[in-house]
């Protein structure tokens, strides 16, 4: 029978993302059928979010409500991570269960609690029952660390492979998290950024990685140009795959090398709009997008870190001096936000930024 439940409703376009979040933090009631209308898409919800989820969620989608909604029953309900586990663990150690996995594809990666690490196979197996989906549990083994932002991965259950087809925003990518780094956190910022982009564009990339930003630029528009960069040759053989895969192969120009030897050498003045997404070192590059900018000048997608007791007032203010120093100017900043929490009082930011 039909039941009236609490469900997170968002708008059609931001579905996607929305139904990503909810898995990830592994609340979506798997009772009852996701429901949509004409605008909008019905997600049922086994527990009211935290203020801090909430919060999370209303950087990328800030149309959400919470309410109730009729839904239809589905034949049997998938057990979550922690019934499935019941019994298998003591309590104390149940606490400790993971709140989040990221989804890539059909892998699922895991951070393990210290205190689980003995019972990291169990927790794998519990994953791979719960979400039917999946057919890989990967243990985070390591930092991102080295030119190429790389981690360790342990296979803790399912198929022993680190590469997958993940789907977002109507792309396919071909992603070996072996080999090139990919975030599906940033789902919402690819969106946000293609969605900026105008007809006729030339957009250079700087640290294109498998193509998320640039894949989905060129399959939304039909009328641009995206120089799409990396210094990891594996990642820019993922691209090519992904260019070819989503038949943007006459939009999308892959380019293996270090960003600001290609730009000195092919993307001098070519560019309307930069991407920076190398949150780590992109202050070191602002003289690169600078320089790829039309003399006329262009916008800036700025990522970074963030660290608290730091402001966006002081990383703006390093921004321009950065912009200064390239003989360039800022015009106007039209966008300063948190992107997500990569670690306690640590955050990966974007600015958006008018250059003259």
């Amino acid at each position: 029978m039909p039941r009236e439940w609490l469900c997170l409703r968002v708008p059609k376009v931001c579905g996607q993302h929305a139904i990503s979040f909810a898995s990830k933090l592994m609340i979506i009631d798997r009772l009852l059928e996701i429901q949509s209308d004409a605008n909008f898409i019905y997600i049922p919800l086994i527990r009211q979010p935290s203020t801090d989820e909430l919060a999370e969620l209303q950087v990328p989608i800030p149309d959400y409500t919470l309410q109730l909604h009729i839904f239809p029953e589905k034949g049997k309900k998938s057990k979550t991570v922690m019934e499935v586990l019941e019994g298998h663990l003591p309590p104390h150690l149940m606490a400790s269960l993971p709140k989040a996995l990221d989804v890539i594809g059909d892998i699922a990666i895991v951070e393990v609690p210290t205190e689980l690490e003995n019972h990291k196979k169990l927790l794998g197996a519990a994953i791979l029952e719960a979400h039917k989906n999946l057919r890989t549990v990967l243990a985070k083994a390591g930092a991102v660390s080295g030119d190429y932002r790389l981690r360790d991965h342990e296979v803790i259950a399912g198929e022993p492979r680190t590469n997958t087809v993940h789907k977002e925003f109507g792309c396919s990518y071909q992603v070996d998290v072996a080999k090139a780094y990919f975030s599906p956190r940033l789902s919402h910022e690819h969106q946000r950024v293609a969605s900026l982009v105008q007809q006729g564009e030339t957009v250079v990339d700087l640290f294109a990685g498998v193509g998320p930003f640039a894949v989905l630029i060129a399959k939304n528009h039909k009328d641009v140009k995206v120089y799409a960069v990396d210094l990891n040759p594996d990642a820019v053989e993922l691209l090519r795959t992904n260019i070819r895969f989503n038949r943007v192969e006459n939009r999308v120009f892959p380019i293996v090398g270090d960003a600001r030897l290609v730009v000195d050498a092919k993307l001098t003045g070519v560019a309307d709009r930069v991407i920076m997404n190398l949150p780590e070192k992109a202050i070191e590059f602002v003289d690169v997008a600078c320089k790829a900018l039309k003399p006329e000048g262009g916008l800036v997608h700025f990522y970074g870190f963030m660290h608290e007791p730091d402001s966006f007032d002081a990383l703006k203010a390093r921004f321009a001096e950065a912009v200064a120093n390239s003989g360039r100017g800022v015009a106007n900043f039209l966008l300063a936000k948190t992107v997500r929490e990569t670690a306690p009082y640590t955050y990966q930011v974007v600015l958006d930024a008018e250059i003259i």
